[in-house]
């Protein structure tokens, strides 16, 4: 069922496009006693006449009280403003009042992702695993890091073949949850109380189902929780979450930071993203030296270079005498990425054919999977 919050004038216009399972509401205050009634109901359409304050409050109490439940939000306007608290509020999609195709699309995603998110079962903590983290870096802000660490972590997940544990250390402004539209009801800063004492337990605690053998480890809401986060938390969850997962994937923010360098010292691997252009080839031949620098091993690296078909003007043979260090992998360009960005859903799983996803699913095949893993994980080199 679908419960639509909109006064009955309005409604009737909306209701040939959301079915005759549906429910009408004329205020927020009458949807939450719909909802209450219903625990099975798992959608709700906010019209465009309630205000944006209102319908922000209202998603944000929902996603606590019932997570796997969705919010559509209708708008007469759609602008970056609108869309950027909607969605930090947790708000699933806005889509114009005014198309209708969009709000059925929009609908069928939100209660795929609703029956998702109540069926995928978070994993056993009494079940050991030795896992492996991947650490994802960039030292270079829009290189598609993130996008890279969402459609990688999906690929080894395997549409729940293997579990795999997707964690934003962008702690700032981390954008993992918009890229699989999960709702933050649980993030990193709920931990704050574990530090010391992080167990497998508390660990799932913290976690968001995503998609089937996909959790993620969530960035902070507010960008200010940031400060309060020490790195001696993300060493204590990068120690249990392995046990927990069969691979640990971490996004990181485009600078070495304390949490970085915890995240670099509990990988197996170090997946470092590049772009074919100067100063992000410079930025990556200054992380490989600082990783030197730092004695981290050579044969944990893997060099990926994004949107490798631009024609920028640099020949493979510039980009080599550059970095100097074997390129393991070629990920084209193109403009299904963002889009499938803005659904909210990896291109891995939305295209698996797309030259995209068959570039990152060949990296994850060749250069993780098939891979020896290394019998004992780096010694820390951070917290000594």
């Amino acid at each position: 069922m679908t419960i639509l919050c909109e006064p009955a004038a309005l409604a009737g216009q909306l209701s040939p496009a959301l079915g005759g399972d549906l429910r009408t509401a004329a205020t927020l205050g009458e949807a939450s006693r719909l909802l209450a009634a219903d625990p099975l109901e798992n959608l709700v359409v906010i019209g465009s006449a309630v205000g944006l304050d209102e319908a922000l409050a209202f998603t944000a109490g929902l996603r606590v009280e019932r997570p796997a439940a969705g919010v559509v939000l209708l708008r007469d306007v759609l602008d970056v403003a609108v869309l950027t608290r909607a969605l930090r509020a947790g708000v699933r999609e806005v889509v114009a009042r005014d198309d209708l195709a969009a709000l059925v699309d929009a609908c069928t995603r939100s209660r795929a992702l609703s029956s998702q998110v109540a069926g995928v079962p978070m994993p056993r903590t009494d079940e050991r695993r030795n896992g492996q983290v991947l650490t994802v870096f960039a030292a270079k802000g829009g290189c598609g890091k993130t996008t890279l660490a969402v459609n990688l972590a999906a690929s080894l997940a395997a549409g729940g073949e293997r579990s795999v544990c997707l964690v934003d250390l962008d702690l700032s402004f981390g954008d993992v949850g918009i890229c699989l539209r999960a709702e933050p009801v649980r993030t990193i800063v709920h931990g704050l109380g574990m530090v010391g004492h992080v167990d497998a337990a508390g660990a799932s605690s913290l976690l968001t189902a995503c998609r089937p053998g996909l959790s993620a480890l969530l960035a902070p809401v507010e960008p200010g929780d940031a400060e309060r986060i020490p790195a001696a938390l993300v060493g204590e969850l990068l120690d249990v979450l392995p046990r927990m997962f069969d691979f640990v994937v971490v996004d990181t923010p485009s600078a070495f930071s304390e949490h970085v360098l915890a995240a670099m010292d509990a990988s197996h691997h170090h997946v470092l993203l590049t772009t074919p252009d100067v100063p992000a080839l410079k930025n990556l031949r200054v992380t490989l030296d600082m990783l030197d620098l730092l004695s981290y091993a050579h044969d944990i690296r893997s060099v990926v270079l994004n949107r490798s078909d631009a024609k920028v003007g640099l020949s493979m043979d510039d980009i080599d005498r550059v970095v100097r260090s074997e390129i393991r992998a070629h990920v084209p360009s193109s403009r299904d990425v963002p889009i499938s960005v803005n659904k909210g859903n990896p291109i891995v799983l939305d295209l698996p054919r797309h030259p995209v996803s068959e570039a990152i699913s060949r990296f994850a095949r060749e250069h993780v999977l098939a891979e020896p893993v290394a019998a004992a994980r780096p010694s820390k080199r951070w917290f000594r």
